[in-house]
């Protein structure tokens, strides 16, 4: 059987997506160039790797024995660049980051120094919901993950590095702005902005509320962050996000945090990999990094400060 590593590196992209179309725009090549050495690939095998139903593309059974092995080796390929990676120490190397969409309100700065202390480290970041992250860890395709609670499937190394306060926003004018001691069940009342499903932020609102036995009864979806902000900003209801996707609206005063019982939901930043994963030097120096310097390098708000500046009651 002949093959190239060229047509595993197409096929596993093809596979991974089921689209020739979205395997295309990720290696930056035309449909019809992919389509070829898939095709290739087949006449090699002497069997076909794909099926077409209606306009949807499914792995036969030959297809799914081949994505084993196009990952098998393409997998020990990438392990042995980041050995030589290793050799050659931090003056080079790669490191791709996948992380929450509430993460990348501070991630890029953490990257701007980490770069700035190893030029010659090339990186790549994914951004994205918790439902993406759990599939990127679930494909081993990434070298870390920052998020909120690490999945409880599956075996990782998750650290700790930074608190994760949820708090309650709203605008200034609504009638529970400045209320000191507010009851969790009042919020039954209000209209919620809540982020999309599979969204991290979504999960744990909604666990929070069912942990207390009481439900949101009225929810707007939103597609981030930013939109429930803004939402909020113009009275469509109130929100619960991540302190650390709010410094810019409290310090212009155009949100402000609620005092509520029993909130902020308090959570953590966690930075982890799969167990057993070989971290190049990169991973290992940005992972330290991450650990050691982050909490005292960002100039977030924190849940002490919060804590400090509510009203007495």
């Amino acid at each position: 059987m002949n093959l190239t590593l060229r047509q595993l590196t197409i096929f596993e992209a093809v596979a991974r997506h089921l689209s020739f179309t979205r395997a295309a725009s990720e290696l930056h090549l035309t449909q019809p160039a992919v389509s070829m050495q898939v095709r290739q690939l087949e006449e090699g095998t002497g069997l076909p790797l794909f099926e077409q139903v209606g306009k949807r593309i499914f792995l036969t059974e030959a297809g799914q024995e081949m994505e084993r092995y196009a990952r098998s080796i393409l997998g020990t390929l990438e392990e042995a660049s980041l050995v030589f990676d290793e050799m050659r120490g931090l003056e080079r190397g790669r490191l791709h980051i996948a992380v929450a969409s509430t993460a990348n309100y501070f991630v890029p700065q953490l990257l701007a120094e980490f770069c700035r202390r190893y030029p010659g480290v090339q990186v790549s970041l994914d951004v994205t919901n918790r439902e993406g992250l759990l599939h990127a860890l679930s494909d081993n395709n990434t070298d870390l993950v920052v998020m909120g609670k690490p999945p409880e499937d599956m075996d990782l190394v998750a650290t700790i590095f930074m608190e994760n306060p949820l708090v309650a926003i709203a605008p200034p004018a609504h009638p529970l702005s400045g209320q000191a001691r507010i009851p969790l069940e009042r919020l039954q009342q209000e209209t919620f902005l809540v982020r999309e499903q599979g969204s991290g932020t979504r999960s744990a609102t909604e666990r929070f509320f069912v942990e207390h036995g009481l439900s949101l009864s009225s929810t707007m979806e939103m597609s981030s962050s930013e939109a429930i902000k803004q939402g909020v900003e113009a009275g469509l209801g109130l929100g619960l996000l991540s302190l650390h996707t709010l410094e810019m609206e409290l310090e212009l005063k155009r949100l402000v945090i609620l005092d509520v019982v029993e909130l902020p939901i308090v959570r953590n930043w966690y930075i982890m990999h799969r167990n057993g994963k070989r971290l190049s030097a990169a991973a290992q120096g940005f992972r330290a990094f991450v650990c050691e310097e982050s909490a005292q390098m960002l100039n977030l708000p924190t849940l002490q400060r919060l804590q400090e500046s509510a009203p007495a009651g």
